[in-house]
């Protein structure tokens, strides 16, 4: 259905709505309130999210590009995020936001264990480190780990000086400010197809040169 939505309206447009209303902001709530992170629909939901990507660039992503894709803007990547990357830290920083509030509520009654809580803690931990003894309420405190990996193996996998230097321009400060630009054609600011697509396979280091099939059919 996102692509359907997308496939008839303005890369730009399809692009900023994909971000920021049809990817994670669609299913934040509930990767906050619900423990999801082994449900099978979070990977279909990721697969759906770069196969938009792919129809918005007229490309096919490999999977470090997809990782790239999915990091936020400022790291070099699209800030389209994957959902399952989110799961955990979105669950916990809610989580440790509310123990107070649960405590006053479950007063007198026999109190829940958390076992979410706790069985996603020592995931988090067996992946990034120790926990907190005060757990930090913010959700970036638990992301920001998992994107600090994600960026270091994209790293590694750049083996040629080319593909290093345009990550390194990518991830420049204000490099990225254009993906946050309204689209108002009277200020100038509406890019046509042709131009987001160079735009975004510059960014991602995507092959411009290919043989495609434009929007048009052609």
């Amino acid at each position: 259905m996102i692509i359907i939505i997308l496939r008839d309206i303005n890369s730009q447009d399809a692009l900023i709505l994909l971000r920021s209303c049809f990817s994670v902001p669609k299913v934040l709530h509930l990767l906050r309130c619900s423990p999801s992170v082994t449900h099978a629909s979070l990977a279909k939901f990721d697969d759906l999210l770069r196969r938009s990507i792919q129809h918005i660039t007229i490309s096919d992503l490999t999977d470090i590009q997809w990782t790239q894709a999915s990091l936020p803007v400022k790291d070099g990547g699209l800030g389209v995020r994957r959902v399952s990357s989110l799961a955990i830290p979105a669950f916990v920083a809610s989580a440790a936001s509310t123990l107070s509030l649960q405590d006053d509520i479950l007063t007198g009654c026999a109190k829940s264990d958390n076992a979410y809580l706790q069985s996603y803690l020592s995931e988090w931990s067996a992946q990034f480190g120790d926990v907190p003894d005060v757990l930090p309420t913010k959700q970036p405190f638990w992301d920001r780990p998992g994107v600090l990996i994600d960026k270091a193996l994209l790293e590694q996998s750049l083996i040629s000086t080319h593909h290093r230097s345009s990550f390194l321009a990518a991830s420049s400060s204000h490099s990225g400010d254009w993906l946050f630009a309204l689209t108002i054609a009277s200020c100038g600011l509406r890019l046509d197809d042709e131009a987001v697509r160079v735009a975004v396979c510059l960014r991602l280091g995507l092959n411009l040169c290919v043989l495609h099939q434009c929007h048009c059919g052609s």
